[in-house]
């Protein structure tokens, strides 16, 4: 099957900062592999998203989640652990993309079953050699588990 007649990756980027966003948006855009990016902006509505609830009931599973620590109403480590105790949601990826390099939250996240943590740069263009580099190792070089 030609990678044309593939449907794309579905990531789902849970991240309230509009500035990393549109850089992830941009890096994802360039992209060799086809993806469909969501954006989600606070914790509650990353479970309501991943569970199809109210406004999300349409949702698509994403194939993989980059998903912040620090963010409003439900934060990043509370999200992993729901995503990680859930049946239905425990086999997606999880990368966490965060400004934290605290040695506390790199330990939570992989106790919380992680399957990477990155710490974002400051650098704009560090930030988008980032997500690239998350793009060619997760789309390209792994192979995510099939939806059922």
């Amino acid at each position: 099957m030609k990678s044309s007649e593939l449907s794309p990756i579905e990531i789902l980027l849970v991240e309230d900062n509009p500035g990393d966003a549109r850089l992830a948006k941009e890096a994802l855009k360039e992209s060799k592999i086809a993806n469909h990016l969501n954006v989600i902006t606070d914790g509650e509505k990353a479970i309501a998203y991943l569970n199809k609830l109210k406004e999300y009931k349409n949702a698509v599973t994403p194939d993989l989640i980059l998903l912040d620590l620090n963010l409003p109403k439900l934060d990043g480590r509370e999200v992993l652990q729901r995503i990680k105790n859930d049946d239905k949601l425990r086999s997606i990826p999880v990368v966490i993309l965060t400004t934290s390099k605290a040695e506390e939250d790199i330990l939570k996240s992989y106790k919380l079953h992680a399957n990477c943590y990155v710490t974002k740069p400051i650098d704009l263009d560090q930030f988008m050699k980032v997500v690239r580099s998350i793009e060619d190792f997760w789309l390209s070089i792994v192979k995510l588990p099939s939806k059922t």
